[in-house]
């Protein structure tokens, strides 16, 4: 994947705090409101994919042969 693609997770958060903080200051227009709590959409659906699929990545790791999830508990 080319490194300008990559997702950056801290970065998407940061937009997105500053899109609540920009809505949450009521003092946007209507459109500009719909068009902030838009692109705040698109961002929660891209940082939720991307924690999704860090889950499945640390399941795979952590899984035993016999597909049984290890917990850290039975670790130690």
């Amino acid at each position: 994947m080319p490194k300008d693609k990559l997702f950056e997770f801290k970065a998407a958060m940061t937009e997105l705090e500053k899109i609540v903080t920009s809505l949450e200051g009521e003092s946007e227009s209507l459109e500009k409101s719909l068009a902030l709590f838009e692109s705040g959409m698109k961002l929660t659906e891209s940082l939720r994919s991307h924690l999704e699929q860090a889950e499945q990545r640390i399941h795979i790791l952590t899984a035993d042969a016999k597909g049984q999830i290890k917990s850290a508990e039975s670790e130690t």
